[in-house]
């Protein structure tokens, strides 16, 4: 069975999502050149017994833009995703990100906390919010070195490849992307017209990172243990700096855990999310 997208208009653009099944509403949130097709393996698990909710993000997916991409932006983006959140009278949400989905899913939950309940960040990508200058040198240099062949496709105006290089240098493996189950695929050459978009923006500015400490929900920030050091620095840096978070770590994971290892991805969310639920209701006053 096909699954339905539907859409809200907001802001004069339509914003396109998945719906389905029934329960406690968790929000999913893609990362760069992607959409909402990349969490098909999330989405038949959760929507078992949770209320799924996937969004694909402005400038992203099949639909066609609404201008040429000038409001491209981690500020657009929170803003949309906030607002799908209120249109679809779901919040309070658990909310799921991942990479750039994660960095927006913790600025969602700084400016927007009404709209959280518990948050699961995946290995999010915000060099900005590291304190140690040793830690934020490090990454960024790992950073350049994954991006590098990236760029030099996208110089070549090879998008495609400029997906292929980007998927491959963030795991360390040539050739990792064409092993990839031909739907996944897919999905990342169909965004490759955000690769531009993408590499042409300013690097995240983001709440400042003293704000991240005003953060009270249940937080989970994870990485995997076979990942690059670059999401290892900036997952464990942020964890730091959040009172109410936690570390979790992927033992087999890479970047792309929720398509390469969806079980144990799955597995680790579920963990977290009844975690969180119980810490919820330890919190709710007693009835009168």
């Amino acid at each position: 069975m096909s699954t339905k997208v539907r859409q809200i208009d907001w802001d004069g653009t339509p914003l396109h999502y998945v719906d389905e099944g029934h329960g406690s509403p968790i929000v999913f949130v893609h990362g760069y050149i992607s959409d909402e097709r990349v969490w098909r393996n999330q989405r038949a698990a959760f929507a078992r017994s949770h209320r799924y909710i996937g969004a694909t993000q402005r400038y992203f997916g099949l639909a066609p833009w609404p201008d040429s991409g000038e409001r491209f932006s981690l500020d657009t983006h929170v803003e949309d995703l906030a607002a799908l959140i209120r249109a679809l009278g779901a919040g309070p949400v658990d909310v799921v990100g991942w990479s750039y989905g994660a960095s927006l899913s913790l600025e969602l939950a700084a400016r927007h906390p009404e709209c959280v309940r518990s948050l699961f960040a995946y290995e999010p990508a915000n060099l900005a919010w590291l304190g140690d200058r040793v830690a934020q040198e490090a990454a960024a240099k790992d950073r350049g070195e994954m991006v590098g062949p990236a760029l030099a496709a996208l110089a070549r105006g090879d998008t495609a490849d400029a997906v292929r290089q980007i998927f491959d240098h963030a795991h360390g493996r040539p050739g990792l992307f064409d092993t990839l189950p031909s739907d996944m695929r897919r999905c990342f050459l169909d965004n490759a017209r955000t690769v531009a978009l993408l590499f042409g923006t300013k690097p995240l500015p983001g709440i400042d990172a003293s704000a991240l400490g005003s953060l009270t929900m249940p937080i989970a920030i994870a990485h995997g243990a076979l990942t690059r050091p670059f999401y290892r620095i900036v997952a464990e840096g942020i964890a730091a700096r959040i009172a109410s978070a936690r570390l979790v770590v992927l033992p087999n994971g890479m970047h792309a855990a929720p398509v390469l290892d969806a079980a144990q991805f799955n597995a680790t969310v579920a963990e977290f999310l009844h975690t969180a639920q119980a810490d919820g209701a330890a919190r709710m006053p007693a009835s009168a």
